[in-house]
């Protein structure tokens, strides 16, 4: 049995080793649902649980070929079934379950859950203006506000960023989580974390090496071309 220090180090490994330790961590958007590919796309937060598309599950499959010849140690998903499902189809060739976690849920877009953003700015023009301004302070009518999102998700994903030190972890998650942790490490304020935009099955990938932590690659495509063929 490996045992850690609090800083995820694993005991008995000499401070010089432990400073190039690279942990590495793979952060995925889901697969495309029905409601990523309307025109307009639809707001799809945590009230809303729906299944990937078929482009979704593609998207999946293209992104399980790209990394089956990358180490992948552990892998942790959001419960809804979007994310289950891209989770699943990327994990198998590494033989591991992925572990669900409420932490990980999609925002709760509350009374904007199914409406795209037109709709909304015309249906609920002050508070959509609000939200577009600092969606921080001013979060989703009824939901959850990006601060809210942080304080969830992030501690989370930095606690298996230490749990898995010097080790590869796959989390398939949603926009807005990613968003609000990649905002973070970018040392964007949360008040702009709306312009980290990640595609369905964007690759980003978190790298830290003893104190430093960095976004190495931020939302990829170049694995999915094809995937609408």
């Amino acid at each position: 049995m490996t045992i850690r220090t609090p800083f995820g180090v694993p005991q008995g490994v000499p401070h010089a080793i432990a400073k190039i330790m690279r942990t590495t961590l793979y952060l995925l958007r889901h697969g495309a649902t029905a409601a990523n590919l309307m025109r307009p796309p639809r707001l799809q937060g945590s009230r809303r649980d729906l299944p990937l598309a078929d482009l979704g599950v593609r998207q999946a499959e293209l992104t399980r070929d790209f990394l089956a010849v990358r180490a992948i140690d552990h892998c942790y998903t959001s419960p809804l079934v979007r994310a289950v499902q891209t989770a699943e189809i990327i994990a198998a060739p590494h033989h591991l379950k992925p572990i669900p976690c409420e932490e990980l849920i999609e925002c709760d877009v509350g009374r904007w859950e199914d409406l795209d953003w037109q709709t909304i700015r015309k249906q609920e023009p002050e508070a959509y203006e609000k939200f577009m301004a600092n969606p921080a302070a001013f979060g989703y009518p009824e939901g959850e506000s990006l601060t809210d999102i942080y304080q969830r998700s992030s501690p989370y994903l930095e606690a298996l960023l230490e749990k898995h030190a010097g080790e590869v972890t796959l989390v398939v998650s949603h926009h807005v989580i990613g968003r609000a942790f990649l905002a973070g490490i970018l040392g964007l304020p949360l008040s702009r974390a709306r312009q980290v935009t990640l595609d369905n099955c964007g690759i980003s990938v978190v790298e830290r090496q003893g104190q430093q932590t960095a976004v190495t690659t931020l939302n990829a495509l170049f694995h999915l071309q094809g995937a609408a063929a």
